[in-house]
């Protein structure tokens, strides 16, 4: 890597410090001895130095003019938190036993957004191992990590890292996280790490020290963005770049999430995010692997997934806010906010059929016309949910759907997820309808910080008009709030759903029309007045049908089947699920009307792929 630590042999590192405008630089060693070695600058602005002997447990700082000790910007690991001093990290000293692993397919992936601290009571990477067999016997193949980059103390979301590449010291650093990866792989499980290329947390946030990272010609809300468009930009790229590459190389890890890309702003020859997908294909086809690269967008661009050739940034995926937005308004009927465009059952289907509802229309929430079409956008392209951290979180008092919806209406949620054509994820604990909160949560050092985060997450919760005060992300116990109680899963209610769960996912994996991620193969019919939709899925000679009721009470409609016999695989509100009881026929031929239960989801096959099930 151009920028960071590089390992040569016998020893010896190169240590490597991209700071164009200091005038002298030194590499001070502060332990096992105290040593300072002048650096030496070459024309890009790097300044370089190779030392004999490193060992894993040296500790460092970069001397800036005589001045201010600065920790690495590319510190590998901070075992003693963003103020402390920076510490070399061995790569080639961990032992991978994962075997020939060459990952998943992104359109098999069933997702798992898990944040580090609150899945587990103890709240570290080696406390996760042990649930990994359950995540996988339930159908979970791919876990999507929140961000793990080093943040200010104990507890965060990880939005506020400020060392790309170190891993968080309280989730259990470096060694750790490498050992979750490898066994991970081990049971065929894919691992996706979320990161930040949008901006940096405020505290422990040096790199203004170092060079122009950053630039004043555009704001995100969350701080200065980074600059990857102005003069001094290439080398800010590639510290990016590089960090990308660095996951995959180091860490093993099959994808990365990209946060929030409305606010990487670049008006530049080639935007950022073609130049990065670029170099991760570039990189996989070095190494002979696919690693993916996944994106957070509210614009519904469909430039972040087309093809670089086609004028596109080349992104994998995609994450569809639309169809969130659409699935929760008619579960809940929320319509303060950006919940304001939506509602209608016309909006979820357009969202199966297509992805983005807002695809160039007026959205009244934003006051202008958002979007561009997303018809061409395959459905392999596209990550779905009923939640995930940014929609539970960002809620004042962090209610997951669980807190807000009928039993019936998870049950809903949960198949109109994982039998859509696009890539399901799920958010921890959802799988069995966990009722913890999801807060947000800090552990800032400085007072002045910790309240301008109490009164900007006041100020964010104003469009939706909530009532009363926030918790205090600062306090402790906010924190412990949002673990997860992994126990409830054997109980009651929590564990029928866990079933209806698995035998979802066993649906989709099992018959072709569900596990084919196309869209051209798709034909929704909707009911609006009586809050119905129909679904069609094929595959060759498999064929299957969905009917949702979004409605609270019992409906009486004539679903379009096509000629031939349809076998009921599944219905949510039959009694094996704890719903009210079924009024549906277990066999169905073209004109039959049908009675679906309130905020119920059923399946049916036609008669050729009921064998399929029963194999």
């Amino acid at each position: 890597m151009k920028h960071g630590i590089n390992y040569l042999e016998n020893g010896k590192y190169e240590f490597n410090l991209w700071a164009p405008f200091p005038r002298k630089v030194a590499l001070k060693i502060i332990s096992p001895e105290e040593k300072i070695i002048l650096m030496e600058k070459d024309k890009e602005g790097f300044w370089r130095t190779t030392i004999d002997v490193v060992t894993p447990a040296t500790k460092y700082f970069y001397c800036l003019n005589d001045e201010k000790d600065r920790p690495d910007p590319a510190s590998q690991y901070q075992p003693q938190g963003v103020h402390g001093a920076s510490q070399v990290v061995d790569h080639g000293a961990f032992a991978w036993s994962e075997g020939n692993w060459q990952g998943i397919p992104l359109s098999e992936m069933i997702m798992y957004e898990l944040h580090v601290g609150t899945f587990t009571p103890d709240g570290t990477f080696a406390a996760i191992i042990p649930r990994l067999d359950e995540l996988r016997d339930i159908g979970i193949n791919t876990l999507e990590f929140m961000p793990v980059s080093q943040f200010p103390g104990e507890r965060n979301w990880g939005y506020d890292g400020v060392y790309p590449y170190a891993v968080q010291n309280s989730y259990g650093g470096p060694e750790e996280l490498k050992y979750l990866v490898n066994e991970c792989h081990r049971r065929g499980i894919a691992v996706i790490l979320d990161v930040v290329y949008n901006h940096l947390g405020p505290e422990g946030n040096y790199l203004r020290d170092f060079g122009p990272y950053f630039t004043d010609k555009y704001k995100t809300p969350w701080g200065d963005a980074i600059n990857f468009d102005s003069a001094y930009s290439r080398e800010v790229r590639n510290f990016f770049i590089d960090n990308a590459i660095y996951w995959f190389r180091h860490y093993h890890v099959d994808a990365l999430r990209i946060d929030a890309v409305h606010a990487i702003f670049d008006k530049g020859d080639k935007h950022f995010l073609a130049e990065l997908s670029e170099r991760v294909e570039a990189f996989s086809q070095k190494t002979g692997r696919k690693y993916y690269l996944i994106a957070e967008s509210d614009l519904n661009d469909s430039r972040v997934v087309i093809s670089r050739e086609s004028g596109g940034y080349g992104i994998d995926a995609v994450w569809c806010d639309d169809f969130h937005h659409s699935l929760h308004t008619l579960l809940t009927g929320e319509n303060r906010g950006y919940y304001l465009d939506f509602g209608k059952i016309g909006h979820l289907a357009k969202s199966l059929k297509e992805g983005f509802v807002y695809s160039g229309e007026y959205s009244h929430f934003r006051k202008k016309n958002h979007g561009n079409s997303s018809k061409d956008i395959t459905a392999k392209q596209m990550v779905v949910f009923s939640q995930n951290h940014d929609q539970i979180g960002n809620r004042m008092l962090g209610e997951r759907l669980s807190a807000l919806v009928s039993f019936e209406a998870l049950k809903l949620a949960a198949g109109t997820v994982l039998l859509s054509p696009y890539i399901p994820l799920l958010f921890m604990g959802e799988e069995y309808g966990e009722d913890a909160p999801f807060l947000y949560f800090t552990n800032h050092s400085d007072p002045n910080l910790i309240e301008a985060v109490r009164q900007g997450r006041k100020k964010e919760f104003g469009e939706f008009k909530w009532q009363g005060e926030p918790p205090d992300p600062q306090s402790t116990e906010t924190y412990l709030k949002s673990k997860i109680d992994w126990e409830k899963r054997k109980q009651g209610n929590y564990k029928i759903l866990l079933d209806f769960y698995k035998h979802l996912m066993r649906l989709r994996k099992t018959l072709p029309a569900l596990s084919n991620l196309d869209k051209r193969n798709l034909f929704a019919e909707t009911i609006e007045r009586q809050r119905i939709l129909f679904i069609i899925r094929r595959k060759d000679a498999s064929q299957i049908m969905m009917a949702l009721n979004f409605n609270y009470f019992d409906v009486a409609c004539m679903p379009p089947l096509s000629e031939g016999v349809w076998n009921k695989a599944i219905d949510s509100s039959e009694q094996i699920w704890s719903g009210p009881g079924s009024v549906l026929a277990s066999e169905l031929v073209s004109g039959s009307e049908i009675t679906m239960r309130g905020r119920s989801i059923a399946l049916y096959i036609r008669k050729s792929q009921v064998s399929i099930l029963k194999s």
